[in-house]
C-alpha cells in the first residue's frame, strides 16, 4: 500500500463507524462503564478519542476576516498582456486556470452578521502551473492607512472595547484623527458601497501595487481591479436592519445558493499600470494604497474573467483552513515598494503558521496543484509521506537542479535608513472629488453616518472639530454641512 495515495479522505469511508486509527467502534452510544450506571472506566478509549477531538475541532479564527464564505471555479484570459508579464497562467486568450476564492467581512466576529457596515475581503487563489499566486483584497480599492506598522492599532481601534466588548466610534475616529490619510477610505467605507447587497454584487479590488515583468525584464506597476458583472448593489441602513435581521448569514446563503442553481456569479479582471520610470509624474505617490490611479489618465485594461461555479465540499476544510498571503507569488509577477505589502508579506503567512501550524500550506485547499519539490521537513501537522534519503541541497545523489531563471525587477536600490512618511501624502485631494462624484441624495446619506459617527457622547470637541476640519480641506462645504449640523466651528 502506497500511504501517499491513500491520503484520509470521507470519499474512502468505511461502512461502519471506525476510531481514527482505523480500528472498528461497535457501540457509538454508550460509555464503557462499571456496571449499567457507571463510573465510566478511562479505558474506553473511544470515548476519550471522541471528546478530546470535539474539544479541539475549533481553530482560532482569523484576527481579521474572520467572517468569511468560499467558492470555487476559474479564471480565463480574454485579453493578451503577454507584452506586460511572463506569468504563465496570463499566457494568451483562452487559457483557464482553476481558483477558489473567499468573501469576506474585516473586523468582526466568525459569527457575526453579514450586514454590518464593515470592508469586505476579496480573495482569489490561482492554482496556476507554475505554483499559487495569492491575489489577497478588498471590495473597496484603497486603504485606511499606507504603513503596516500602524495596522494592530488601525485593527485595534475597530475592534470592540476591551473593556466592554462593543465597538464604539469614540475609538474609531479618535485614532483615524490622527491620520488624515484615512479620509478616503472613510468616503467608501461610510457610503452607500459600506454595505454590498451580498458578495456577488460588489467590486473587488487588488489594492496593493504589484509589480509585472515581461520575458525581457521590463517591468511595470500594476493595481487588480474586479467588475462583477451582475453589478454594484448595495443595502442602506434600514434595508440591512431588515436582511440582518431575518437571516445574519445572507451573504454566504446567497453565494452557496446562487452556485447551486446554476446562476454562476462571474467578474471581470482589469489591470491599470504605470511605467516606474514615470512614477513621479503625479501630484501622489502611486504605491500610497490611500490612493486610486485616476482612470482617465491610467484606464482600465481587461485581462479575463473569473467565474465560481463549484461550492466548496467542507466549510471547514475550504473556508476556515483557506489560507491567503500577498508573498505569494508567481514569475512574471512582484511585489513593489508599497510599504503596507511590504509588511503583509511577513504578516499574512506568520498568521496562518499560528493559526493553522508551520505547515498550513500542506492542506488540500492551499497546496499547490503542480509538482513541488523542497526540503521542509517536520513540525506540528506535517502529513507528508516522503522516503528519500537526502534532504538538504545541494547533493550528487539527488538530480533536484535549480529553476529556469526568470526576471524580478532590475531597480538599484539606494537611500539612508530612516522612519519618514512619503514625501506626496496629498491626503484630501481624492476624497473631495470623490465626495463631489455622488448625487444629493448619496451626499446626504454620507453626511448623515458622519454625524451620527461624531455624534458619540464620548468624542470630544477636539476630535470633532479636527474631523470637520479634515474635510473642509477635502471638500469646502461637506465640511460647512457637518459644521452646522454638530454645532462646531471649522478649525482650518
Amino acid at each position: 500500500m502506497d500511504p501517499y495515495k491513500y491520503r484520509p479522505s470521507s470519499a474512502f469511508n468505511s461502512p461502519y463507524f471506525t476510531a481514527n486509527s482505523g480500528a472498528p467502534v461497535f457501540n457509538n452510544n454508550n460509555s464503557l462503564t462499571v456496571g449499567s450506571r457507571g463510573p465510566i472506566l478511562l479505558e474506553d478509549y473511544h470515548l476519550i478519542e471522541k471528546l478530546a477531538q470535539f474539544d479541539r475541532e475549533r481553530i482560532p479564527e482569523r484576527v481579521v476576516h474572520a467572517r468569511g464564505a468560499s467558492a470555487k471555479g476559474f479564471f480565463e484570459v480574454t485579453h493578451d498582456i503577454s507584452h506586460l508579464t511572463c506569468a504563465d497562467f496570463l499566457r494568451a486568450p483562452g487559457v483557464q486556470t482553476p481558483v477558489i476564492v473567499r468573501f469576506s467581512t474585516v473586523i468582526h466576529e466568525r459569527g457575526s452578521p453579514e450586514t454590518l457596515r464593515d470592508p469586505r475581503g476579496f480573495a482569489v487563489k490561482f492554482y496556476t502551473r507554475e505554483g499559487n499566486f495569492d491575489l489577497v483584497g478588498n471590495n473597496f480599492p484603497v486603504f485606511f492607512i499606507r504603513d503596516g506598522i500602524k495596522f494592530p492599532d488601525m485593527v485595534h481601534a475597530l475592534k470592540p472595547n476591551p473593556k466592554s466588548h462593543i465597538q464604539e466610534n469614540w475609538r474609531i475616529v479618535d485614532f483615524f484623527s490622527h491620520h488624515p490619510e484615512s479620509l478616503h477610505m472613510f468616503t467608501f467605507l461610510f457610503d452607500d458601497v459600506g454595505v454590498p447587497l451580498d458578495y456577488r454584487h460588489m467590486d473587488g479590488s487588488g489594492v496593493n501595487t504589484y509589480t509585472l515583468i515581461n520575458k525581457a525584464g521590463k517591468a511595470h506597476y500594476v493595481k487588480f481591479h474586479w467588475r462583477p458583472t451582475c453589478g454594484v448593489k448595495c443595502l442602506l441602513e434600514d434595508e440591512a436592519v431588515n436582511v440582518g435581521g431575518n437571516n445574519h448569514s445572507h451573504a454566504t446563503k446567497d453565494l452557496y445558493d446562487s452556485i447551486a442553481a446554476g446562476s454562476y456569479p462571474e467578474w471581470k479582471l482589469f489591470i491599470q499600470t504605470i511605467d516606474p520610470d514615470h512614477e513621479d509624474k503625479f501630484d501622489f505617490d502611486p504605491l500610497d494604497v490611500t490612493k486610486t490611479w485616476p482612470e482617465d489618465i491610467l484606464p482600465l485594461q481587461p485581462v479575463g474573467r473569473l467565474v465560481l461555479n463549484k461550492n466548496v465540499d467542507n466549510f471547514f476544510a475550504e473556508n476556515e483552513q483557506l489560507a491567503f498571503c500577498p508573498a505569494i507569488i508567481v514569475p512574471g509577477i512582484y511585489y513593489s515598494d508599497d510599504k503596507l505589502l511590504q509588511t503583509r508579506v511577513f504578516s499574512y503567512a506568520d498568521t496562518q503558521r499560528h493559526r493553522l501550524g508551520p505547515n498550513y500550506l500542506m492542506l488540500p485547499a492551499n497546496a499547490p496543484k503542480c509538482a513541488h519539490h523542497n526540503n521542509h521537513h517536520d513540525g506540528f501537522m506535517n502529513f507528508m509521506h516522503r522516503d528519500e534519503e537526502v534532504n538538504y541541497f545541494p547533493s550528487r545523489y539527488d538530480p533536484v537542479r535549480h529553476a529556469e531563471k526568470y526576471p524580478i525587477p532590475p531597480v538599484v536600490l539606494t537611500g539612508r535608513r530612516e522612519k519618514v512618511c512619503i514625501p506626496k501624502e496629498n491626503n484630501f485631494k481624492q476624497p473631495g472629488e470623490r465626495y463631489r462624484s455622488f448625487d444629493p441624495d448619496r451626499q446626504e446619506r454620507f453626511i448623515r453616518r458622519w454625524v451620527d459617527a461624531l455624534s458619540d457622547p464620548r468624542v470630544t470637541h477636539e476630535i470633532r472639530s479636527i474631523w470637520i476640519s479634515y474635510w473642509s480641506q477635502a471638500d469646502k462645504s461637506l465640511g460647512q454641512k457637518l459644521a452646522m449640523r454638530l454645532n462646531v466651528k471649522p478649525n482650518m
